[in-house]
């Protein structure tokens, strides 16, 4: 679980993204879902393992609908720290844009054996192609799975919520705002520019 490609990618002088430093939550496990305005709107779907987060890209972002299947593209592992990260990542940088905290929260995997730990059993997953995780968020709850897709492009996978008590048709992704700063994507762009 390292943060090489992370820290190679980044100009620390020119962006106040946080450097990449491996740490852990003393208790439980913790997801967050950045809103990154950067080239294409994308969800930047994070969940902690070993001091890192775990990081997919979600071009139409999550859904709250069993039927709908989400596009998620694994890109490089980011700090923990950067989990309460928002602001504007300036122009000439690696993902430059407007960033909000969507959502955040705590994670399970699901199905946990007490025979494996968390870690040997996310490692077996990421190795497999397929995560279960119930979600305790302030917008997103419940089961979903991540699950890679067949094909040459190994880093391409989908996110898909369960069938449960929290599954809605209802678009969640119109709660837009932050879980942080109560702020839009649009609001935290001119915050930061004035």
């Amino acid at each position: 679980m390292d943060l090489s490609k992370y820290n190679l990618k980044r100009n620390f002088n020119s962006t106040n993204e946080p450097k990449g430093e491996i740490k852990k939550s003393k208790n439980e496990l913790i997801f967050v879902v950045q809103k990154h305005a950067a080239s294409h709107l994308h969800y930047d779907f994070r969940l902690e393992m070993n001091g890192v987060l775990k990081s997919w890209a979600i071009p139409k972002g999550p859904s709250m609908n069993p039927g709908e299947k989400r596009l998620a593209i694994m890109v490089e592992n980011h700090p923990y720290s950067y989990k309460d990260f928002e602001g504007t990542i300036p122009e000439g940088n690696y993902g430059a844009g407007n960033v909000i905290v969507w959502d955040n929260g705590t994670y399970t995997l699901a199905d946990e054996q007490k025979t494996e730990s968390v870690e040997t059993k996310f490692k077996s997953g990421l190795q497999n192609g397929h995560l279960s995780f119930i979600l305790n968020g302030k917008k997103l709850k419940g089961e979903f799975a991540l699950v890679r897709l067949k094909i040459k492009q190994k880093n391409a996978w989908l996110l898909i919520k369960k069938e449960d008590e929290f599954a809605s048709e209802t678009d969640i992704l119109n709660a837009n705002k932050s879980v942080i700063s109560n702020l839009t994507l649009e609001e935290i762009g001119k915050s930061f520019s004035q």
